[in-house]
């Protein structure tokens, strides 16, 4: 089967363009294989004490193997961008101690209440132009506002991270104009910049969507590790983010009100009974 192109994402090429979480699985192990079944090569870290150990005190990254996967820090649980900014700098020095290539590499949420985790535009924007100061590669994470996206990009973002809907919702695309918008704005002067759909995916389908529409990659957690069978939705993830690659690339028919037939009406051979 033709492989999609590699996503490059500042001056980094991935074969696979799905990114996976690591949080919300059940066991250290389950976590481990699914991520093996999806093909992913990029692997999501909240770097919040509270959350990068478990109830048993493990932790998460002792449990991942660091030589074969890009860690991607995430301030996930950070309401501010001061805060964002503090568990920014504590994600990249951890790195830097494991020799990670995900070191300075950081996705960014400033989230604005936390019941819907929304992000906060206005946050995140100040994050993003002081991590940018501060030598990282941020891939912000935002809304499906294409605006806000753009003055992300402005900010500096290596990447902006448009939701599908909610995070953990699993509701899937629920604007697809809005993504449509948010790669038409964002790619507008560059058509290469990468812009990867991020939360509320529900199921594989959502997978290829997103990818139909033309983004760069897709980026989830919950779908897989809530799933009844965690490793098969792993794997069905990173078949659908390719196959929805290699559809966009392909070129879709167009949409028509009225049938048009596989077949020439003219020249087809026509049997008569008795001949």
């Amino acid at each position: 089967m033709t492989s999609p192109p590699p996503l490059s994402i500042a001056s980094r090429s991935f074969a696979s363009r799905l990114f996976v979480g690591t949080g919300k699985y059940k066991d250290f192990d389950t976590m481990r294989a699914a991520l093996d079944a999806s093909g992913c090569e990029v692997v999501t870290v909240a770097v919040r004490r509270e959350r990068l150990f478990n109830d048993k005190g493990e932790s998460l990254l002792d449990a991942l193997d660091t030589r074969r996967y890009t860690i991607l820090p995430n301030t996930a649980g950070c309401f501010s961008a001061e805060d964002a900014i503090r568990v920014a700098r504590l994600g990249r020095e951890l790195l830097e101690q494991l020799d990670n290539p995900g070191a300075g590499w950081l996705k960014l949420e400033v989230l604005g209440d936390k019941k819907t985790l929304l992000p906060d535009p206005m946050g995140t924007v100040e994050a993003t132009r002081q991590l940018v100061k501060d030598g990282f590669q941020v891939l912000a994470y935002t809304s499906d506002d294409p605006i806000a996206a753009l003055r992300i990009k402005e900010a500096g973002a290596a990447c902006v991270m448009p939701a599908g809907s909610p995070i953990g919702s699993g509701q899937g695309i629920l604007n697809r104009s809005n993504i449509i918008l948010c790669l038409e704005l964002l790619k507008h002067t560059d058509p290469a910049y990468p812009v990867i759909v991020d939360a509320g995916v529900g199921s594989a389908s959502d997978v290829s969507l997103a990818m139909e529409l033309g983004a760069d990659g897709v980026l989830l957690n919950t779908a897989i590790a809530h799933a009844h069978d965690p490793i098969q939705m792993a794997r069905a993830m990173g078949l659908a983010c390719t196959a929805g690659r290699l559809s966009y690339l392909s070129g879709r028919i167009p949409r028509k009100l009225y049938a048009s037939a596989s077949s020439p009406w003219e020249g087809t051979l026509s049997y008569i009974p008795g001949e």
